[in-house]
């Protein structure tokens, strides 16, 4: 029972960045088709790029916590590019330079989505494998 807790917690907090992540992307469209200006779509994902990162890399503690060794050694690309990109500041949008990157953030910002959905359907994966598991020990 509790190693299906564990994957539901796992599952929760992928879908936690995989909402953030599609939250960018729908600003960034937005903003691509004129429906929002510049200042307010990169002060719309500035606010949610520290607490996906932190997010990111609070799932990948907890899996190497809990001794899931192929999934943090999955999750350690990611993080290294989220780090990297903190460490050079370059994790912020900026509003001036919005439209002259607009299509290389999209482009990350599907990058990361392809990444996540990868993870959510692992997640899912060992959510029900461990539920069955569970249901085949109490029979």
């Amino acid at each position: 029972m509790g190693d299906m807790l564990i994957w539901l917690l796992f599952f929760f907090i992928v879908v936690a960045i995989l909402v953030m992540v599609i939250f960018q992307l729908i600003s960034l469209t937005d903003l691509e088709f004129d429906y929002i200006n510049p200042y307010e779509t990169a002060s719309r994902i500035n606010k949610v790029v520290l607490p996906e990162f932190i997010t990111q890399g609070v799932l990948c503690f907890l899996y190497l916590v809990t001794g899931h060794w192929a999934m943090s050694l999955y999750c350690v690309p990611y993080l290294y590019y989220n780090v990297n990109m903190y460490m050079q500041r370059r994790h912020l949008i900026d509003v001036t330079e919005i439209f002259n990157m607009l299509s290389w953030e999209k482009k990350q910002r599907i990058f990361k989505l392809a990444h996540i959905i990868i993870l959510l359907v692992i997640s899912l994966f060992w959510v029900i494998y461990s539920a069955l598991e569970d249901d085949e020990l109490d029979l």
